[in-house]
């Protein structure tokens, strides 16, 4: 009863007339985003992070969580009429979303992709309301070592788990932590991995990094694949009367709820993300059709459409457990979220609901509110979303080279940052071009500091035993999740890698589309 309390408190703040407008500004901005192929949640919220700096910390959390679910919902929008995922979770939505546009179904395909996600993002706020505080008042009781368990159980999930190598997923990591320790060792004040350059000795940004790797770099690489030509999008035809008819709904609404309850619980989980939680959902969508629902699979199944969207988007919700109550990101996003609530020195984890509780409730507020505000902005506004989709790759992305220049300049107001962007710019291209996933870097960067500090206070308090890192029960509890979620992470990713061949299998050309 105090939970819902404390959420009543928390729309009392949402409500107010200038966090509606901070969480309109985030809905616009992230739907917006979301539409732009090869432009995610992620690096948006890294390029606005330097010019959200004058905002109060409430006002500014709102926005980057109106920024995440928005980017969830454009992102369908392009994968149904342009047949080009804006992420990797909008693939299985451009398999049968663009096959039922080119039918001329693209209106229904957008409804029920649009009802779907607020359906899905309504359901996961409601259990991350009431999951969330008793996850939270649990993780109270862990120490120093159990910190410590944790944080090898990110490193290693994040770092072996993301990415189609385990090997580059974990050179990334390395990569993060290296960053991280770069600077002066705030124990000995001795200057570690600084190559002698007084410039490093207060080490790298990590707003600068994050602009680097998701703005700079992935702008570089998408920029570096694009085709020429005009951008071909499938108009949307008919009134509201051809969105969604009575067939429609009868086929959707259980998917809609398949899809919110098979993508949470997967969101919650390391690694788990919502890439798989959709093609999940597709899986279960194409073994439960029968008759001539299931031979339509493939050739623009609205199954097919409605639940991995609604996957989609209770995984982003399902993130989100994770991130506020451990403070620990499982996704690229939910890292970059984490960064803003540092920039606050704001530290998400167990007291985060004690120290925080205000800024907590209201965030989760604006996610009910944010939902509300997309549904009724994404279907009418479906218009403005195409007109989106033509702006010209080069003025696109050459804004965003601008944008995250001065974003970089703005951290510190020095040339030298701006050259660091660079750095780490083409870095992030490099690794992309040789497929070495980014966010194990980023969360190895973010982490680092905190299992340093940790690991040295667990053995400080044992005088030096590392036996004592897995002696209490909590600890090796911890531990044995972690092979369990190894197993299940292997197999989830078995069935999606199954599901990726099996379809693009069965329609080669189309899956020279998607994958273009």
């Amino acid at each position: 009863m105090d939970n819902f309390y404390a959420l009543l408190e928390g729309f009392s703040v949402a409500m107010q007339p200038i966090y509606l407008l901070y969480a309109l500004g985030g809905v616009l901005v992230g739907t917006a985003v979301g539409v732009l192929p090869g432009i995610g949640p992620a690096m948006t919220v890294a390029l606005l992070m330097p010019i959200t700096y004058s905002l109060e910390p409430t006002a500014a959390i709102i926005v980057f969580a109106g920024i995440y679910y928005g980017g969830m919902y454009g992102g369908s929008t392009t994968s149904i009429l342009l047949n080009t995922p804006g992420e990797s979770a909008s693939i299985v939505t451009a398999l049968e979303g663009n096959r039922m546009a080119k039918a001329g179904r693209g209106a229904a395909a957008l409804a029920t992709a649009a009802i779907g996600s607020f359906i899905a993002g309504t359901i996961a706020t409601v259990l991350l309301s009431f999951v969330a505080p008793y996850v939270a008042a649990f993780a109270v009781q862990i120490g120093p070592v159990e910190y410590v368990a944790l944080m090898v159980v990110a490193f290693l999930t994040v770092g072996a788990l993301l990415g189609a190598s385990v090997l580059r997923g974990l050179a990334s990591l390395g990569l993060g932590l290296f960053l991280a320790f770069m600077g002066v060792d705030l124990m000995t004040g001795q200057q570690r991995y600084t190559f002698g350059s007084p410039f490093l000795a207060d080490g790298i940004d990590v707003v600068l990094v994050a602009v680097g790797l998701f703005a700079l770099g992935e702008a570089l690489y998408v920029a570096s694949r694009l085709r020429h030509g005009p951008v071909k999008v499938i108009p949307v035809t008919g009134g509201w009367t051809s969105w969604m008819k009575k067939e429609d709904w009868k086929r959707s609404w259980k998917p809609w709820l398949r899809g919110t309850f098979i993508g949470f619980p997967i969101g919650t989980m390391p690694a788990g993300g919502a890439d798989v939680a959709t093609f999940l959902s597709y899986a279960a969508e194409k073994k439960l059709a029968k008759g001539t629902h299931k031979k339509q699979f493939g050739r623009g199944a609205i199954e097919g459409v409605a639940g991995p969207e609604s996957a989609n988007n209770a995984a982003a919700a399902g993130v989100l457990v994770p991130l506020l109550t451990l403070g620990i990101p499982t996704t690229a996003t939910a890292a970059m979220m984490l960064v803003a609530f540092q920039r606050y020195n704001i530290q998400p984890g167990p007291l985060l609901f004690e120290v925080e509780g205000a800024l907590v409730w209201a965030l989760i507020a604006s996610l009910y509110v944010g939902n509300l505000m997309l549904l009724v902005l994404n279907l009418p506004l479906v218009g403005i979303w195409v007109k989106i989709l033509q702006i010209p790759r080069p003025y696109l992305y050459a804004g965003i080279l601008v944008f995250a220049a001065l974003g970089a300049f703005s951290v510190n107001f020095t040339p030298v940052d701006v050259f660091v962007l660079l750095v780490i710019g083409v870095l992030g291209f490099v690794m992309r071009r040789y497929g070495y996933p980014i966010a194990p870097l980023v969360v190895g960067m973010i982490l680092g500091p905190i299992f340093e500090s940790q690991l040295r206070r667990s053995l400080a308090i044992s005088q030096g035993d590392p036996l004592a890192l897995v002696s209490t029960p909590i600890a090796a509890g911890i531990y044995i999740s972690l092979v369990v979620i190894f197993v299940l992470s292997f197999w989830m990713k078995k069935r999606q890698r199954l599901m990726e061949s099996a379809t693009l299998d069965d329609e080669s050309p189309r899956g020279k589309e998607v994958s273009a």
